[in-house]
């Protein structure tokens, strides 16, 4: 997994509350999707790195925060109980709480909204998971993006099914591609409609 995805994910869920690694592992999965590559062995070296760069810092026992934001998961729900039961304590090896710092939220901040690294679906996925640490300005921009690099992507593979050569098979597998690919782009065309509708009524309200 590319680093800043994985300290854009981890920041992104520390913004909420303090969790404990093995936590973070399950959020990443129930919560942000991640699935590819997400492991102890990759978590913990980033947690370690994020803590040495002091982008996030180990909670002593009775210092962590309690949940401010439901997870929307039942096992995120379940986990957010579990640490708050267990006071969410410094202990054995594994058991150690990580909080984000202020230079965190600022690293966080500047990685959601660089345009440098939004050019796959599992970062823009990311991105959207996490969008309401974003301005609407910058949630306009993103899926604008997106949308582009849809609609270049479904050129590519509309003008590839239409290459003579194909047989009957490999015509089919670029023609479901494209129908994957129109099924994307509305519905980046639907979170965009909205998000423009949303600021429309905000500017509206605020006159």
């Amino acid at each position: 997994m590319i680093r800043n995805v994985l300290d854009i994910a981890i920041l992104g869920l520390l913004m909420e509350r303090d969790y404990h690694g093995y936590e973070l592992r399950s959020q990443l999965r129930d919560r942000l999707g991640l699935t590819a590559n997400v492991s102890f062995g990759s978590i913990y070296p980033a947690l370690a790195r994020l803590e040495r760069q002091g982008s996030v810092e180990a909670v002593a026992l009775g210092e962590t925060r309690p949940a401010t934001l439901s997870t929307g998961s039942l096992s995120g729900e379940r986990a957010s109980l579990r640490a708050l039961r267990t006071g969410n304590g410094l202990g054995r090896r594994g058991r150690k709480v990580y909080r984000i710092t202020e230079r965190g939220r600022a690293q966080f901040e500047s990685l959601l909204a660089d345009p440098a690294t939004m050019d796959d679906e599992r970062n823009f996925s990311l991105r959207m998971a996490l969008a309401r640490y974003l301005t609407p300005t910058r949630r306009v921009t993103l899926l604008e993006r997106r949308r582009a690099d849809l609609v270049a992507r479904l050129a590519d593979v509309r003008r590839s099914a239409t290459n003579t050569q194909l047989d009957d098979y490999a015509r089919g597998v670029m023609e479901h591609a494209a129908r994957a690919v129109e099924l994307d782009l509305a519905w980046v065309e639907e979170l965009l409609s909205r998000e423009r509708s949303d600021q429309t009524t905000v500017a509206r309200d605020a006159i």
